[in-house]
């Protein structure tokens, strides 16, 4: 793993949004429903990492991240996997975790699911194939 890359959390690619899409009438989550569900993960976060003096999940350490991010199996099984497949180093597992423990924040899950593993490495190795070509 090039420690550059293991550096580099996520990397989302947005399309340029075809007429239809500017077009449509059907009703989208708002911007204001959008701020408070991040209030509401930060907030969150908060309250899981003041005991440590932190106030976000970025800033979690290791020792840290294995306080904080309870994985359920089928997340525990994903982690194993991704940790195999991909080569992982320390740092790359624990940033999966903490992108991961953030997506289930915004989804108001206290345990993290597959779904927010499986996310967090999607968006890991998006990151990795645009920077590689």
């Amino acid at each position: 793993m090039c420690p550059l890359l293991d550096r580099i959390d996520i990397n989302i690619t947005v399309p340029r949004l075809e007429y239809k899409d500017v077009t449509a009438t059907s009703a989208a989550e708002s911007s204001e429903a959008v701020r408070r569900r991040v209030e509401k993960a930060r907030e969150i976060g908060q309250q899981r990492l003041a005991r440590f003096g932190l106030s976000c999940n970025a800033q979690m350490s290791h020792r840290h991240v294995k306080a904080a991010c309870a994985l359920n199996p089928q997340a525990q099984l994903l982690m194993r996997q991704a940790f195999d497949k991909f080569n992982l180093s320390a740092r790359g597992y624990d940033r999966i975790l903490k992108v991961a423990r953030t997506i289930a924040d915004l989804a108001g899950e206290e345990i993290i699911a597959g779904p927010a593993v499986a996310e967090a490495i999607h968006l890991r190795n998006v990151a990795k194939e645009h920077l590689l070509g």
